[in-house]
């Protein structure tokens, strides 16, 4: 196998990265692996915990694929077990645990959403059940004598939840070693993962040299905040950018990315050259259609991505809906009419249009609401099987799919 020059290498592996545990093994990696023609194994955990991924997710997709197109064997691990357990980075509180049977089914759309960043054919995929779920309890507490509380107690979510008196079960004590154990398996170079994990990357170096492998070199990346500009991108606080989404509204999205996350969403989500990045951040308008225009284009191709931005142009200086809208389907947690239709106030609220329903019964008799193009004033309007544009304003609106 043929490799760039390590010089090469070191300089695209770099970009975007915040930790190299350490730089100097990493180097010394990559030379033995131009020497030799072996290529590096770098490993990538995936717990399929949800059904979908989000653009924040892609930042260390974006690092790994990075490696795959410098020739080296990249390896997609998805935690089948790992993700029955629970990763606790980052919260304040136990995980609910998933069957065997959710974490399989969110791991055919999380493939599929992958091989949009990644040539997932070849990669190496495992899954960790093929060793955790064939192992004994008295396995498990080998694993678990091979490290010591006070160390697990020195991740920074642990001691907050401690000190907060927050409940913290003893199976999530075990997860880093888990992903630790994993690194032994694989017998991995490399470990990738956002800054969040480097303590569970971290554990993997130890759990290696115990098992006389040569400890991997642990890459971070940059967690990337969501479009309110402050918190990490997550689904849950309606902060993402789905790569599931429509072209059109991807490239809405990304117009709404604050003006000084540009540069880091350049860094992270692009390979546009950084000379050229300099140039248009001094205008943020234009930064933000050519953000959108190479996002989109990553997804959904240069045809989809033009396409998008002729849409945008139309909805936003013509006055027009998007031809496509986003589909709410009232789910059975909104409550109903005694005759089984959706009031107006309780929809505009469940689908997102207004933060409360107060909020929507003011916008309804300031006549700020319309339902298929009709003003619609009466607050206790309420709606039955069907389907019907909501809108508030020019451009802000829902396709409501409203069944029996």
């Amino acid at each position: 196998m043929k490799f760039p020059p390590v010089a090469e290498q070191l300089a695209v592996l770099k970009r975007g990265t915040v930790d190299i545990k350490n730089e100097a093994e990493l180097v010394e990696r990559l030379t033995a692996s131009l020497a030799s023609g072996r290529p590096l194994r770098v490993k990538l955990g995936i717990d399929p915990s949800s059904p979908d991924i989000h653009l924040g997710h892609t930042v260390v997709l974006r690092k790994l694929r990075d490696f795959q197109r410098l020739g080296h064997q990249v390896i997609v691990l998805w935690g089948t077990a790992t993700a029955m357990v629970g990763d606790p980075t980052g919260r304040n509180k136990t995980r609910p645990p998933l069957t065997r049977e959710q974490v399989e089914q969110n791991k055919q759309t999380y493939r599929t959403q992958v091989a949009r960043v990644l040539d997932v054919q070849a990669a190496e995929e495992r899954e960790n059940g093929e060793w955790f779920h064939r192992q004994s309890f008295m396995d498990c507490i080998a694993l678990a004598g091979r490290y010591t509380v006070a160390r697990i107690l020195e991740r920074d979510d642990f001691q907050k939840r401690y000190r907060a008196e927050q409940p913290i079960s003893v199976h999530e004590f075990l997860y880093p070693l888990l992903q630790g154990h994993d690194s032994v398996e694989l017998q991995a170079d490399v470990e990738l993962g956002g800054t969040d994990q480097l303590f569970n990357l971290m554990v993997g170096r130890e759990l290696q040299k115990q098992a006389g492998q040569p400890a991997q070199v642990c890459i971070t990346v940059p967690l990337l905040e969501g479009l309110d500009g402050t918190q990490k991108m997550s689904k849950s606080l309606g902060n993402y950018i789905g790569i599931a989404e429509s072209a059109s509204v991807q490239f809405g999205k990304l117009m709404k990315v604050p003006n000084e996350l540009l540069a880091k969403y350049f860094l992270l989500l692009t390979d546009e050259p950084q000379e050229r990045v300099d140039g248009l951040l001094g205008n943020p308008l234009d930064a933000k259609f050519a953000l959108a225009a190479a996002v989109v284009a990553c997804f959904h191709g240069e045809a989809a991505a033009t396409a998008a931005r002729t849409e945008y142009d139309r909805v936003h200086q013509g006055g027009g809906l998007p031809d496509v809208l986003p589909e709410w389907r009232p789910g059975a947690e909104v409550r109903r009419t005694a005759d089984g239709r959706i009031a107006l106030p309780t929809g505009l609220h469940a689908c997102g249009l207004c933060s409360s329903s107060s909020d929507a019964r003011r916008l309804i008799e300031g006549r700020g609401v319309r339902v298929d193009g009709n003003v619609v004033v009466d607050v206790k309007a309420a709606y039955g099987t069907g389907a019907y544009v909501v809108q508030i304003g020019k451009a802000k609106a829902v396709r409501w799919i409203v069944d029996s």
